[in-house]
């Protein structure tokens, strides 16, 4: 059997994967990406991030179509044809991941398509080919969690097969209050099925801040949204007739539902790469751990994205992934910054950074916090949003913000510039004296800067 060498190898071309292959192809390394997806993109691309906003788009619209008519604009009863959104779906993923394809040629990065393990530090076998290699990056991210005992059905679905669209179920339930289960829930419900959401924890989004949570919890149940939080799935059962779920908690009883999503999050896939065989530690929930340069326990092999561990986003293995490429490269590089963003696209959305009131206290960090109802701002009225809030989070010495939660449309878009401000040590007095421009929901963050500063004149 022949033998192959890879100058720099990356096993998983999702996000963070394609991205360290890119950086390291610009620095001049030779590159070989390795995924057994017949496209690149990874779950992000093909079956997460990029699909499920896609639905997303399509549950707003179904949305302001019904809120118009407060406005005096009236439209017919929406019809949604199913094969057609999803053949929109799915354009959309081609288009991008075509995309990827032409990048990767254009730098000359080699494509192989297969399942690679180690075999030894400096060895792997794909498919039944030997390979070696200088530089390895694992990149294979993660796999939703299956919870133990539920019984094998086609009507009990990951957050993979719901994307698909099979159908919209007249009633369907999820399992799990976390931002997957929470934007499976807009979109369902937008299409018309009556949603019940089970989570475990005292409220839904768990570690984001409770305030923004109850506006957005309050949302979903004006969307139709039945949610049981502190509450236990313990049995489901299958019939002919549909699914039973038994429940206890803060709600016991039985849901009946057409289907059920899995929504309890996901697990790193270390376990899956014989990274043993390399001499890499993996932790029993597959993790692998590194360190600020994403260097394994080998000086050679580099891990990056979900496999890593939480948080588990898309824009974290993006930067870890040039983070990788360049320190294997011979430049300085580090991924040592907590403030990494999250974002629920629900309807509204829910994004934070940084520190939540909650955790300063529990922390016992010295704090104050300033905020801005967003029922109050122009342009969320006149561009029809409902309850909002901006929440910055700051020392009361320095006056640096220490986090901050926005809660409305486009909070995820809105959120960049906290993270600016943190990450460059910016002050309440920074940002209020950066002029925003009026009528825009940005407005919301100077205004709570101001409000904390005691120059605030809009409330």
């Amino acid at each position: 059997m022949t033998k192959r060498h890879a100058d720099f190898i990356v096993l998983g071309a999702g996000p963070g994967g394609y991205a360290c292959a890119f950086r390291a192809a610009d620095l001049g390394r030779k590159v070989v990406l390795v995924d057994p997806r017949a496209t690149l993109g990874g779950v992000c691309l093909n079956e997460g991030c990029i699909p499920s906003k896609a639905l997303l788009h399509a549950a707003e619209i179904l949305r302001e179509a019904q809120e118009m008519g407060d406005w005096g604009i009236r439209f017919g009863k929406a019809k949604v044809a199913l094969e057609a959104l999803r053949a929109k779906k799915e354009g959309i993923v081609a288009k991008l991941t075509d995309g990827l394809t032409g990048l990767a040629k254009r730098r000359k990065v080699e494509v192989v398509r297969g399942t690679a393990r180690f075999t030894a530090p400096d060895r792997l076998d794909i498919d039944g080919q030997a390979w070696s290699f200088d530089h390895a990056v694992i990149a294979v991210g993660s796999a939703p969690v299956r919870l133990p005992g539920w019984p094998e059905d086609d009507r009990i679905w990951d957050s993979t097969a719901a994307l698909e669209l099979r159908d919209v179920p007249e009633h369907l339930a999820i399992v799990g209050g976390g931002i997957i289960g929470l934007e499976m829930a807009t979109v369902y419900a937008a299409l018309g099925s009556r949603v019940t959401i089970v989570e475990f924890m005292d409220q839904i989004a768990p570690g984001a801040d409770a305030e923004a949570v109850r506006i957005l919890h309050a949302a979903l149940e004006a969307q139709g949204v039945t949610i049981h939080t502190g509450t236990r799935t313990i049995a489901v059962a299958t019939a002919k007739s549909g699914l039973t779920l038994t429940c206890e908690g803060a709600f016991t009883g039985e849901i009946k539902a057409d289907a059920v999503i899995q929504s309890v999050g996901r697990r790193a896939n270390g376990s899956l790469v014989g990274a043993e065989a390399a001499g890499i530690e993996v932790t029993d929930r597959g993790i692998i751990p590194v360190d600020a340069s994403c260097r394994t326990a080998r000086e050679n092999i580099f891990a990056i994205g979900d496999v890593t561990g939480n948080p588990m986003l898309a824009h974290r293995a993006t930067h870890q992934g040039h983070v990788a490429a360049e320190v294997t490269s011979g430049h300085a590089a580090a991924l040592d910054t907590d403030l990494i963003p999250s974002v629920a696209y629900t309807a509204p959305e829910l994004a934070w950074a940084g520190l939540t009131q909650s955790q300063a206290k529990e922390r016992g960090i010295a704090h104050k916090v300033a905020s801005f109802p967003w029922a109050a701002s122009g342009r969320n009225l006149s561009s029809g949003g409902g309850e909002g809030l901006t929440k910055l989070v700051y020392c009361p010495e320095t006056r640096r913000l220490l986090g901050a939660t926005l809660i409305g449309r486009n909070a995820g878009e809105l959120l960049a510039e906290c993270v600016l401000a943190m990450e460059m040590g910016a002050t309440l007095k920074d940002i209020a004296l950066s002029v925003h421009a009026h009528p825009t929901l940005s407005e919301t963050i100077g205004f709570s800067a101001e409000r904390a500063l005691g120059t605030l004149t809009d409330l």
